[in-house]
């Protein structure tokens, strides 16, 4: 089974399943008085929470499950790390997006529009974000290819420059039928960004500053320094929405821009858009970034789960710039509060940066909350990265064990440490705590971790054997790891043991991830399903107990699915196929599926989704599951 992120092998004992899944460890505060350590917690945090973001990569279409351009941003948040960091390790990802996606795809299969090739399309915004995620990856390696694809589409974006209309302004779509605030500010900054890198450039700075001319004086920053969505049929601000992004890209927008030129006025510029949103309850509450769907009761679209990541990555520059210590304290707050509120069980990122959730409003977790929340975590990184930081993360981050009555269970999992430094070897202790009755062998171990100093982090891996006493009753249990170097490094981390005599759950749920034993690249849908598209998969370990001897499932699927049993994860039946490629979830059903002839030696059964019709992008989507086994 190939997985992202160099993922350990972790060997797995009897009634246990693994699920891939990513953690966020959880850091110990920095001791006082230890300036060697400045810095080390939020170097940490931002690199599992990287790490977690990569678990969604899909290898094979190399992007993020079914979003475009919220590929580009989750790519540039990768580079945005890079940056920061110093960490190298993720180099090679942004090199396969780039060569695999740079072709022309047909409507359907990296985006509902057709993509003509350079990553262009009907979407102009689209093709901006593309831009500004190649320039990032030219600042991050020096390869002149990046930012040539950057003046490329910069080139295709500039078609649609038309002072025609509203006497200027970048059209957001080819059908020419709005001119909007994320089009232009991208427009903005991207020729800013050309200027600054191609040495004796004037023509991308005449358009930039032409560009911000018109932005300015187009109406679409209202009386309170906020800026709406776009203009009127009229060339007026429609008053629509005050979105986060609109504003960090106008921040980022005047602060390249000032770059270029020196222009303090520009630098004011950006304050006074940055003030505007801090004073503002369209985007503050309780000094938290919030989206105007965040708040309870209300839902965020799959781009604007995204678009609080974006303000962060452009605030953090006015940041760096001004070393404002309000705005300092805003990055601060909003890293805190992430960490602190915004974490579910399987220790992911989610929408609502400030938390709460209920049954009939759920906070949400995938990885655009994931990519949005790390650039807040990236911001909160001192612009000069210390050297030194220890983190650990656990694989997988949640067990399932499934007892038979009076016995005990035995579990495997690991506990991976990772650290830089600057060249000398970092000595961690890690010791292990679980519940109580519980045994953990080993409970205390000591690894030497040799980082090269290059800002790449070194790993040692140590494998932990978990007893389950007999006769524990179904729920969660934590373990809880610490590992721990000198001088006045901590971090801890969890893992899940989730006990369970059934088996019943929903797609996207908490409770799917402690039997989701591969994500292979799926997604969740709006409409509630897991679905698997193209080459991506998903598989289900159903580990049930010794004296089982018959089992069965029932799943609820529909569009093009293709449902696969094995004993082992390696060889696989073909049990359920659609014949029809549908795409309207016409077909959605229960199917009861015989597990009994594909129980393992250890009695574990998985269960493979794929797609059945892959060029066109409606593969199988699972809604709900639930199983149960017999004994003779």
């Amino acid at each position: 089974m190939s997985m992202l992120r160099r993922i350990r092998l972790v060997l797995i004992s009897l009634a246990v399943v693994v699920g891939l899944q990513p953690v966020v460890a959880v850091q110990a505060a920095t001791p006082p008085g230890d300036p060697t350590s400045s810095g080390s917690t939020e170097v940490a945090r931002a690199r599992v929470a990287t790490e977690v973001l990569l678990d969604s990569y899909d290898e094979q279409k190399a992007w993020f499950p079914s979003s475009w351009w919220n590929s580009a941003v989750a790519l540039q948040t990768m580079g945005d790390y890079m940056l920061r960091t110093g960490d190298r390790s993720y180099v090679d990802e942004l090199d396969h997006s780039f060569e695999t996606n740079k072709g022309p795809f047909p409507a359907g299969e990296r985006s509902t529009d057709e993509i003509y090739g350079n990553f262009t399309s009907r979407a102009i915004d689209d093709a901006g974000w593309w831009a500004l995620n190649w320039v990032t990856a030219y600042d991050l390696t020096g390869d002149q290819k990046y930012l040539d694809m950057a003046g490329t589409i910069a080139d295709f974006m500039h078609g649609f420059w038309d002072p025609s209309t509203c006497g200027g302004g970048i059209w957001w779509n080819e059908e020419r039928t709005y001119k909007n605030a994320v089009t232009n500010g991208q427009w903005i900054r991207l020729t800013a960004e050309l200027h600054n890198r191609i040495p004796g450039d004037t023509a991308w700075l005449e358009r930039a500053e032409e560009a911000w001319d018109w932005y300015t004086a187009s109406g679409m920053i209202n009386a309170e320094g906020l800026v709406n969505d776009g203009l009127t049929d009229d060339c007026a601000n429609n008053r629509d929405t005050v979105w986060s992004y609109n504003q960090g890209l106008g921040i980022g927008a005047a602060l390249e821009l000032y770059r270029a030129t020196g222009d303090a006025e520009l630098l004011g510029a950006a304050r006074e858009l940055a003030d505007a949103a801090l004073g503002s309850d369209a985007l503050v509450t309780g000094g938290v970034l919030t989206e105007s769907c965040d708040p309870l009761g209300r839902t965020c679209d799959d781009n604007q789960k995204q678009f609080k990541g974006i303000f962060m990555r452009y605030f953090t520059e006015l940041a760096d710039t001004t070393g404002d210590p309000r705005y300092e304290e805003f990055v601060d707050r909003q890293a805190e509060s992430i960490w602190a509120n915004d974490r579910d069980s399987a220790e992911r990122l989610g929408l609502r940066w400030a938390g709460a959730s209920t049954e009939a409003s759920p906070n949400v977790f995938d990885w655009r909350t994931q990519a949005s929340a790390l650039s807040a975590l990236i911001a909160d990184v001192p612009q000069d990265a210390p050297s030194r930081s220890l983190s650990a993360t656990m694989s997988p981050t949640q067990l399932v064990v499934m007892p038979s009555p009076g016995a005990t269970s035995a579990v495997r999992t690991a506990v991976e440490v990772a650290a830089t430094s600057d060249g000398r070897p970092v000595r961690a202790d890690v010791r292990v705590s679980g519940p109580e009755g519980w045994t953990v062998d080993p409970s205390r171990s000591r690894v030497r971790l040799a980082p090269a100093g290059d800002g790449n982090p070194a790993r040692s891996s140590v494998p932990l054997d978990v007893t389950v006493p007999a006769n524990t009753p179904d729920g969660s249990y934590p373990l809880t790891v610490t590992v721990t170097a000198k001088p006045g490094l901590s971090y801890t981390t969890r893992v899940t043991v989730q006990v369970a005599s059934t088996i019943d759950f929903d797609a996207g749920s908490t409770e799917e991830l402690a039997w989701l034993w591969d994500a292979g690249g799926s997604g969740l849908s709006h409409v509630g399903s897991r679905f698997a598209d193209g080459t991506s998969h998903f598989v289900y370990k159903f580990p049930f107990p010794a004296e089982a001897t018959s089992a069965e499932a029932t799943l609820t699927i529909d569009n093009q699915y293709v449902v696969e049993i094995g004993p082992d994860g390696e060889t696989w039946t073909t049990v359920l196929a659609e014949d029809e490629p549908i795409r309207d979830g016409s077909n959605k059903a229960d199917h009861t599926l015989d597990l009994t002839p594909h129980l393992g030696p250890d009695k574990a059964v998985y269960i493979r989704v794929t797609d059945a019709f892959p060029e066109d992008g409606w593969g199988g989507g699972v809604y709900h599951v639930s199983a149960q086994f017999g004994t003779s």
